[in-house]
């Protein structure tokens, strides 16, 4: 793979991410749709969860991609990629600041700029304080910018330690939580000690290490092993829960090996420093059993896109006052008009450009000529989903190529 046709593949995939995903609030959206109006958001259109509606994933696909954002600015010194990583971080800041629920991440916004729907999760929040501690360390914020991200993410993880790490809810959701980083899962450990510890690197603030030391040698409720055990074992205890991990849901893993990376370069303990990169060794293996996946995907093809009409795809509603009703009312997706567009590219663009993006992460150069083979195979102007993104997330973990 000569480099000049890699830095193409790239460049193809970032104009297409700016050009049609990033919106004017600095959030990627799933796709480009309908925005979702107040109504839409306080009724629970398409689901109270925001699940299959354009700004479904915002946080959580904006923090993934602020690291490569950054990397890039940094690289070039181009006042565009500067200008781009700083309207990122806006949006992100943007999820933590429209609720008056104290620690609540919200999906993204809609017409309005600050209606959402009530239901945020671990999935979203994670991401949210990967991409903000990337910017913090990027050497791009000045001193004032610095302290309004810090006082944010100190807000933030204020209230989940007064939760027990339970991610709060919205609207007529308000009192409930929706996921947790102190379950006894591979994904639940390595996110809970990231967070911890980065929360000590931002702030120097000792009760954050002396809690990430608590938590390092904890066994999780249910769990026979300790965090950093759990966290040495990769993903591989979550394929009891989440099945075909491997095939489909790589993309959720990604911010666990974020954490991980950077848990290396935090740890000074040695010992500690072999167990997450045993975990990073382990993910990054089993990622590329499966990146060839994106060889099947023809860039010709014709599917049909319906998410793109979510209202008609999902015409069907009822009042949800339980997350069970939203998880239900989200299941009623009218398949003849969403088609089998969004299935085909979940599968062959987002699952492999997501294990190349946890192959690069774990710093193994003989993967990456698989790396360099996944990131060039797509004519990203023709994709209908964003997540694409994982391929600049790849290709900026990496090292400048040579």
């Amino acid at each position: 793979m000569s480099q000049s046709t890699l830095a193409r593949a790239v460049e193809d995939a970032h104009s297409a991410l700016w050009n049609r995903f990033i919106h004017t609030n600095g959030l990627i959206h799933d796709y480009e749709g309908e925005i979702p109006n107040p109504e839409d958001c306080a009724l629970g259109r398409p689901n109270a969860i925001g699940w299959w509606s354009p700004i479904e994933n915002g946080p959580m696909f904006t923090g993934l991609y602020l690291p490569a954002a950054c990397e890039r600015a940094v690289r070039s010194g181009d006042l565009t990629d500067v200008a781009q990583v700083r309207k990122l971080v806006q949006g992100l800041l943007l999820c933590a600041s429209v609720s008056d629920v104290s620690g609540f991440i919200v999906r993204g916004t809609g017409t309005d700029g600050t209606c959402h729907y009530p239901l945020g999760s671990d999935d979203q929040t994670h991401p949210w304080f990967c991409g903000l501690h990337a910017y913090l360390t990027s050497g791009i914020p000045t001193e004032e910018e610095r302290e309004q991200v810090i006082d944010k993410m100190v807000a933030v993880a204020d209230v989940l330690e007064t939760t027990g790490w339970r991610c709060p809810c919205d609207g007529v959701f308000k009192g409930e939580f929706r996921g947790t980083f102190r379950g006894h899962w591979f994904r639940d450990a390595v996110r809970y000690l990231h967070l911890l510890r980065i929360m000590h690197e931002i702030t120097g603030d000792a009760v954050w290490f002396d809690r990430y030391l608590v938590a390092l040698a904890e066994k999780p409720e249910t769990c026979a092993v300790t965090r950093i055990e759990l966290a040495a074992q990769g993903y591989v205890p979550d394929r009891a829960e989440i099945q075909h991990i491997d095939v489909q849901a790589l993309w959720i893993y990604v911010g666990c090996q974020i954490a991980l990376a950077r848990l290396v370069d935090f740890e000074r303990d040695e010992s500690r420093r072999a167990l997450y990169r045993a975990g990073l060794a382990i993910n990054a293996e089993n990622a590329s059993l499966v990146i060839d996946a994106h060889k099947v995907f023809d860039n010709d093809d014709t599917q049909v896109f319906g998410h793109a009409n979510w209202r008609e795809g999902y015409s069907a509603w009822f009042p949800q006052t339980t997350q069970e009703q939203a998880k239900e009312l989200a299941c009623k997706g009218d398949k003849t008009k969403l088609g089998t567009r969004k299935h085909y590219e979940c599968r062959h663009v987002r699952n492999p450009l997501a294990a190349a993006a946890i192959m690069a992460l774990a710093g193994d150069s003989a993967k990456q000529e698989a790396i360099d083979r996944a990131i060039c195979h797509y004519g990203y102007a023709k994709l209908h989903m964003a997540e694409f993104f994982f391929a600049e997330c790849a290709y900026y973990a990496i090292p400048p190529r040579q």
